[in-house]
């Protein structure tokens, strides 16, 4: 799980400080503050990791990823100065190096990683200057393995917490790693004993291949869905891939640690899709015995006519995939949803609140399945409700973090709300949601002064 991001000088922000990351991070925030921006640098390093381009540091995009950010001089707020960035991530098991010489065994669940990144020539051309990995052991010590590129253009390897053991007769600078992360191939004719290396890059990359992403605009429902059986990674950046999750996790059960006998995922999301009061029933199924083409009925409250997903409002095709992401994904996954609360009624809103606290409580064969979500929102109706869990106790105050984005001509800022243990913020924004209070004062005053005005023409 991540817990912890920091960038600086991506596009409008300067330096976004150190944004603490819980199991339930909620950003919120007005139209081009900034607060996209969080999730597409994230989703820039993993389509980076994934990339077959070695020699690329950074993929920013094209029409095939989830994000599409330009050039590398469109993604930095200053060209001339360096992209810097760090994170910080829990993993599910300890990351263990053992004894060598130089080396005294160390492990720990708890890792960073930090880059520098500039550009030169014209167009710019991005290159690493600097990147480490840090390793915080469980017995407080750390160690630290990287490189720095020195102004003349070479890579020195840079260490804390271990003595490097060079191998006779080759020594100097390494190679430049490859894309933002990667060790170079040459760092084992270098030195010796540092084949954890690998595992240190190994340790980013499942991270970054743990974020899921939905989209805001998801696709619109269709009359007939085709699944060749075929499992799918995630319900997919526009919800397409939705029904596909749906019958590829039809053998997986859900539950929590108080709960008896968990629940299939069909029936998980039906009983979802009934507490949120949009369907009183819920099937999938192939239209006729050995086909592959499948439909996607609903009842909804208050008929008793079985529909198509197609003839119901456009609510339940928006919800329905932000429901199945929140249980299909992998565990350990970071799930990323952008206005999950789109085309829906505000006490659905509110809802999903409580949906985003039982997936991130849900076990799954038995285990806890530390699912995360960092959700970017305009909605009051889910902040209102979070915070009354809160103080209920349903969830406790650190598995939430809420933020709120705001802009100015110096760049994106974020400041995070104080929430304490009964749901109280001690210190809201102004006109964070608008200003109620000032629209029913002048409605008031309005009112009166017809009133008033009517009297007078009587």
């Amino acid at each position: 799980m991540l817990t912890q991001l920091r960038i600086q000088n991506f596009k409008a922000w300067r330096d976004t400080g150190d944004i603490e990351l819980a199991p339930i991070t909620v950003l919120f925030g007005a139209n081009s503050s900034g607060k996209s921006s969080l999730h597409q640098f994230l989703l820039m390093l993993r389509q980076t990791a994934e990339s077959a381009d070695r020699k690329r540091v950074l993929h920013t995009g094209n029409v095939g990823t989830p994000v599409d950010l330009g050039s590398y001089a469109e993604l930095v707020r200053d060209v001339d100065a360096p992209l810097e960035f760090s994170l910080r991530w829990r993993r599910p098991t300890e990351l263990t190096i053992d004894d060598a010489p130089g080396i005294a065994r160390i492990a720990g669940d708890r890792l960073r990683f930090a880059a520098t990144i500039a550009a030169a020539g014209a167009p710019p051309r991005a290159h690493v200057d600097e990147y480490a990995y840090v390793l915080d052991g469980a017995d407080g010590r750390s160690l630290r393995l990287g490189s720095r590129r020195d102004p003349d253009g070479a890579h020195r390897v840079v260490a804390d917490g271990i003595d490097l053991v060079g191998v006779p007769g080759r020594h100097g600078p390494v190679s430049a790693p490859s894309q933002f992360h990667i060790f170079p191939d040459d760092l084992p004719t270098r030195f010796q004993h540092l084949d954890f290396a690998a595992d240190l890059t190994l340790a980013l990359e499942q991270q970054l291949g743990a974020l899921q992403y939905l989209g805001p605009l998801r696709e619109q429902p269709g009359r007939l869905y085709r699944w060749s059986g075929d499992a799918v990674e995630h319900v997919g950046w526009r919800g397409e891939r939705t029904v596909d999750a749906l019958l590829a996790g039809r053998d997986r059960r859900f539950g929590t640690e108080a709960e008896g006998d968990p629940e299939s995922l069909h029936a998980l999301v039906a009983r979802w899709l009934q507490a949120l009061g949009i369907i009183e029933r819920f099937t999938v199924s192939p239209i006729a015995p050995g086909r592959d083409e499948y439909e996607v009925r609903v009842t909804t409250p208050g008929s008793s006519r079985e529909v198509l997903l197609t003839d119901v409002g456009f609510g339940v095709s928006q919800v329905l995939p932000v429901i199945v992401e929140c249980f299909y994904a992998a565990p350990g996954s970071t799930v990323i949803m952008e206005q999950p609360e789109i085309h829906l009624h505000p006490a659905v809103q509110a809802g999903l609140a409580d949906l985003f606290i039982e997936a991130v409580h849900t076990h799954e064969g038995g285990a806890p399945r530390g699912t995360q979500l960092i959700v970017e929102s305009h909605s009051e109706h889910l902040l209102r409700r979070l915070l009354r869990r809160i103080a209920e106790e349903r969830i406790d105050p650190d598995q939430v973090r809420c933020y709120v984005v705001n802009s100015d001509p110096a760049g994106s800022r974020i400041e995070p709300l104080a929430v304490d243990a009964y749901g109280n913020v001690h210190n809201w924004p102004d006109n964070f949601f608008g200003d109620p209070t000032e629209d029913l004062i002048a409605q008031s005053r309005r009112a009166r002064e017809r009133r008033r005005s009517g009297a007078a023409d009587a």
